[in-house]
């Protein structure tokens, strides 16, 4: 019975060689991306092809322009289950409004949120930040309002790092 109990809650302690097992990141996105439309304020509209969200590159919290696999993955995944729910979600890599870096992906380095107003209309950006320690990952989503800055709706996780999300940061 305990050899057939292995999940994700014995990670990070003494039992998870044994009974740990890796996370499953597509779960975790869609349930990281339900939690900010659930908790969106004012409410997130769905099917809006002229108020699209935009989704962002998660980045290394100590360094806006550093991202990993595993932040562009999650920019991936929440993309999927955002249009998943009905909403309109905006290829921003297509774009030119973002500043695309090789192997980075997309970021809002500054954070300045004006910088999109311009060019890009939308309802919502969401935007993500990864804090790495030894075998924890601390991570923080927030959807933002492009016209005022304001945070809309915000998400927060402690992650324990297996094998495949270490395998994700080289």
């Amino acid at each position: 019975l305990l050899l057939s109990a292995g999940c994700t809650s014995f990670n990070c302690t003494p039992l998870e060689s044994l009974l740990g097992s890796d996370t499953n990141l597509i779960q975790f996105s869609y349930r990281l991306a339900d939690n900010l439309v659930v908790r969106a304020m004012p409410p997130l509209m769905p099917r809006q092809d002229t108020l699209p969200i935009l989704v962002t590159t998660f980045v290394d919290n100590n360094d806006l322009q550093q991202t990993s696999s595993l932040g562009r993955i999650l920019q991936e995944q929440i993309a999927s289950r955002l249009v998943q729910r009905g909403y309109t979600v905006r290829e921003i890599k297509l774009g030119n409004t973002l500043h695309i870096e090789p192997k980075s992906g997309e970021t809002i380095l500054t954070r300045d949120l004006t910088q999109l107003k311009a060019e890009q209309q939308a309802q919502a950006i969401l935007v993500g930040t990864i804090a790495r320690t030894d075998k924890i990952l601390y991570i923080s989503a927030r959807l933002i309002n492009p016209t005022n800055n304001n945070i809309l709706a915000t998400d927060d996780y402690r992650l324990c790092m297996d094998k495949t999300i270490m395998a994700m940061f080289g």
